[in-house]
């Protein structure tokens, strides 16, 4: 039997760091954000039904979907955004389920679903069981502003428009907690995958 675990976190939580630890210790992320990239590339259906949708105005000079200028359209528009979701989200899941099989047919022990938004679409069902990477709120802040230099009101819109850590961390199954050291968050891992019997 396959263990799949679905992986989440907020935005510099470090779910990105603790994703390639797994990845490290060779057990297969399927990642949902390089999924959704990859379908609305030029000849995958999603990219045909996404320039229907929002018009070939959201289109580089090579052909490939701008997603600054798609990003512009959606992030100041609800429904538009839900238009968008409604044609990519479907394609990334069954992708997503896809390669799981592939990788339980290869006899992994072990899949990580890496899903930024695993609580909020509803996604648990895919996976057996949740792991949050959990900062508090401060180191949080603070790890944003300093990653991709923003004040603190742009970081805390950030962090506002997500669910909650706090929230995600209730939900979870179980917690990495991200506060300390990136060797203490190994160790934290390490610790779950025996508990799991991933590993020896």
């Amino acid at each position: 039997m396959s263990l799949v675990i679905g992986l989440t976190g907020g935005i510099a939580s470090g779910k990105s760091t603790v994703a390639k630890m797994f990845a490290d210790l060779g057990i297969p992320v399927i990642d949902a954000d390089i999924i959704a990239r990859e379908v609305v590339e030029p000849g995958e259906e999603p990219y045909n039904r996404v320039v229907e949708v929002f018009g070939k105005e959201i289109l580089s000079p090579d052909g490939s979907i701008n997603r600054p200028k798609l990003g512009s359209i959606i992030f100041s528009n609800e429904d538009r955004r839900e238009q968008l979701n409604q044609i990519v989200h479907p394609a990334v899941r069954a992708r997503m389920l896809k390669k799981k099989e592939d990788y339980i047919e290869q006899g992994e022990k072990c899949v990580v679903l890496d899903i930024p938004l695993l609580f909020e679409s509803k996604l648990t069902s895919l996976a057996d069981q949740t792991l949050v990477v959990y900062v508090d709120s401060e180191t949080q802040r603070k790890r944003l502003m300093e990653r991709n230099q923003l004040t603190e009101q742009e970081a805390m819109d950030r962090i506002r428009s997500q669910m909650p850590l706090e929230e995600k961390a209730k939900l979870a199954d179980e917690l990495i907690n991200n506060t300390c050291s990136i060797e203490e968050s190994k160790k934290e891992l390490v610790d779950l995958l025996k508990k799991w019997n991933v590993i020896e």
